[in-house]
């Protein structure tokens, strides 16, 4: 059985629906319906055999969930310089914000320089994804120890319209605001966001338990 049947093997048409709805930029039509776990599991089993290597030389993929798949192989290649291949050559081809949230090669937390030197790149490209996965990098790997004011410099330099990409600068500062509030608290003061961002990284912010009460009331005071 091919990886693409046992995928419609898992399928599940409800579910399918429902992500369709929460994904407007993709063709239902590509989108077969299986569960994240269920995928994962899959990945992990096509991991252990030879079949990965040729189903992620296999780009574009047809489906959605192919897509998932190949990120969620990709994510398990232990060696730093592969998957840093195969990562740019899969990002070109993500079309959605959940494939793109979803990717995590897990080998990139051991090379922080390196993947800096990768996420700088990938920063100003004109892929929304590609913007999108950089900003993800960022806020998932550098908002602990590894924290520099310039790496929140380089998210707030980000302008673009398109909304996938303002999203991620809101959640990039409303994590930012739990975990490195004292200088994240200077950009939502001085407003170096536009404004659909701004008030949308304050209105992430209060939502979260990470944020103190009084830190709540202040960001709302900074509203636009």
């Amino acid at each position: 059985m091919s990886i693409t049947e046992q995928l419609f093997a898992l399928q599940d048409v409800a579910y399918g629906d429902f992500q369709a709805k929460l994904m407007p930029t993709i063709d239902r039509k590509t989108i077969i319906g299986v569960r994240t776990p269920a995928l994962r599991k899959l990945a992990q089993q096509i991991y252990k055999t030879a079949a990965w290597q040729e189903f992620i030389g296999q780009l574009p993929h047809r489906y959605y969930e192919e897509d998932n798949l190949h990120a969620f192989i990709v994510a398990k290649i232990a060696d730093f310089d592969e998957a840093m291949r195969q990562t740019e050559r899969l990002l070109p081809y993500i079309d959605n914000w959940a494939t793109c949230d979803q990717f995590t090669p897990a080998v990139f937390k051991k090379h922080p320089d390196e993947l800096l030197q990768a996420v700088r790149r990938w920063i100003t490209s004109s892929h929304t994804y590609t913007v999108r996965f950089a900003i993800k990098m960022l806020m998932t790997f550098y908002l602990d120890n590894l924290f520099k004011p310039e790496y929140a410099q380089m998210v707030a330099n980000v302008k673009s319209d398109e909304y996938y990409i303002k999203m991620m600068i809101a959640w990039y500062f409303a994590t930012a605001l739990a975990k490195q509030y004292d200088t994240a608290i200077g950009f939502i003061n001085s407003r170096c966001l536009d404004t659909w961002t701004h008030n949308k990284a304050i209105q992430k912010a209060i939502e979260s338990y990470r944020i103190s009460d009084e830190q709540k009331v202040f960001l709302r005071s900074l509203k636009i």
